[in-house]
């Protein structure tokens, strides 16, 4: 039996049992794709983080599955880990850490209680397979609740991005799997993500924010920060030269209150894009995992 350890977390919180948990396995060398899987499966969380040994100075190669899928690409799960790693001594709160995950190397920065990154990529706008009414209609919503079109935007990993009129029409969308199924699967990107412009004048930008997904059955996830990085720059997008910030709540509906702080620099038509948060460490513990398991595939 071999032993591998883990820890848990709640990310983009300052608190416990907020926010959206993470498990990190720090040390998972040897750990070959399916056992990886099987292991973020058996966790069903959102998202577990497999650190690989380091390839230089705070330099870690790392993997992000789902229970069903691995991910170029997830903002709470980078910002989780970083965080771990800081309090491993693996990371040290003066010096930028890269991880570097599907998507390429992300920068990560400490500032006090806070993880800062930086996107691997810059937010692409695609157009989503939705349109205003079939919006509403996924949702059971008016369509006059949904503002605009939706697109699809990324910053590595794409969302169908739908703008909503208040908190009361946020608070009431629930997708319908059969619509999901007519008009959100077909596009290959099973994420939607709804947001409110809560405020938007001089420096209190404020957004709520809510995230479906499948397959794996619907679920919502009460933080997600690759979505928050690809709003980010998808709002900026409108802004002149400057430095624009939001604060992006999420998880209130699901009573697991989360907090994203999502900024985009635009110099000319350049945009760097990044998201910050807090996290705290609320568990740890070990997988038994059978010799016969750690077999790796291209041994057999």
């Amino acid at each position: 039996m071999r032993r591998v350890d883990y820890f848990l977390l709640d990310v983009f919180t300052d608190r416990a049992f907020a926010g959206n948990p993470l498990a990190v396995f720090p040390r998972a060398k040897g750990l070959d794709d399916g056992m990886m899987q099987a292991i973020a499966n058996e966790l069903n969380l959102s998202e577990t983080v497999f650190v690989s040994e380091a390839t230089g100075q705070h330099r870690y190669p790392i993997r992000i599955f789902t229970p069903t899928r691995e991910l170029p690409f997830a903002g709470h799960p980078v910002i989780g880990t970083a965080h771990l790693l800081l309090h491993l001594g693996m990371a040290e709160r003066e010096c930028p850490l890269i991880l570097e995950a599907g998507v390429g190397s992300l920068l990560v920065e400490f500032d006090q209680a806070l993880a800062r990154l930086t996107t691997a990529e810059s937010v692409s706008i695609l157009a989503s397979t939705l349109t205003q009414a079939s919006a509403a209609e996924l949702l059971g919503l008016e369509a006059h609740q949904v503002l605009g079109e939706p697109v699809l935007a990324s910053c590595g990993l794409p969302y169908h991005r739908i703008e909503l009129s208040s908190q009361e029409a946020l608070a009431k969308a629930r997708p319908w799997p059969t619509a999901w199924a007519e008009w959100v699967s077909p596009s290959g990107h099973d994420q939607a993500y709804l947001y409110v412009v809560v405020k938007e004048a001089g420096a209190s930008r404020a957004v709520r924010a809510r995230m479906f997904s499948t397959p794996g059955g619907m679920r919502e996830d009460p933080a997600t920060g690759s979505a928050a990085a690809a709003l980010a720059g998808y709002l900026a997008q409108s802004k002149g030269v400057g430095r624009w910030q939001w604060q992006i709540e999420q998880g209130i509906e699901m009573g697991r209150p989360s907090r994203i702080l999502a900024e985009a620099d635009r110099i000319e038509n350049d945009l760097s894009i990044r998201i910050a948060g807090e996290a705290v460490i609320v568990g740890s513990g070990a997988l038994h995992l059978p010799g016969e398991l750690m077999v790796s595939r291209e041994a057999l």
